[in-house]
């Protein structure tokens, strides 16, 4: 009978991303200036700003999914449809040379400052942080679908590794802004 709880190793793991990524995240803005969080290499792009704004929309969104699988009757196909997902989640999430545009519902406004941003953000890590510390649910065999066809149907475990995994993507991206032309010198 397969494990449809967290296995000890996949808990440390996706502790251990969520703490990674949220201390990585903080250290990569630590100092920024206003100048640079506010910077866009291309009016198409965002800035440090937009995507630390984007990330508190995504955490609550993506916890959201896994609430909401959880909340689904146990699929009883759930090994076959989620089986590799862990793999394929982490390998298209780091594939940064694929651009990506966010669902409405979490692309960032502009108008939410640097330390409004990153206390939302860190709320709702917290959040996260504390669920996959502590639960005890079968989260394997309750799945939802991702409105990305990619990724088709994703167990709630998959859910919650989603979370840090995106937000390692969008660290990746504000280094690279940080190496753009016409990044603002700090002062």
């Amino acid at each position: 009978m397969p494990n449809t709880r967290l296995t000890d190793d996949e808990r440390a793991r996706v502790v251990r991303l969520l703490r990674q990524t949220r201390d990585d995240l903080l250290a990569a803005v630590e100092s920024v200036t206003d100048a640079q969080w506010n910077y866009r290499p291309a009016t198409d792009r965002w800035s440090i700003g937009l995507i630390a704004e984007h990330l508190g929309l995504v955490e609550r969104r993506l916890f959201g999914q896994v609430e909401l699988a959880l909340q689904q009757e146990v699929n009883p196909g759930w090994e076959a449809a989620t089986a590799g997902k862990d793999v394929l989640i982490d390998s298209m999430l780091r594939d940064r040379g694929t651009s990506r545009d966010a669902p409405e519902l979490v692309v960032p406004t502009g108008t939410v400052g640097c330390d409004e941003s990153l206390r939302i953000f860190q709320e709702r890590r917290a959040r996260s942080l504390a669920f996959a510390e502590t639960t005890a649910d079968t989260l394997k065999q309750h799945t939802l679908d991702h409105h990305r066809p990619v990724y088709g149907t994703l167990n709630a475990h998959q859910w919650l590794l989603y979370i840090p995994l995106h937000t390692q993507r969008h660290i990746q991206q504000i280094e690279e802004i940080k190496a753009a032309p016409g990044y603002p010198v700090a002062c």
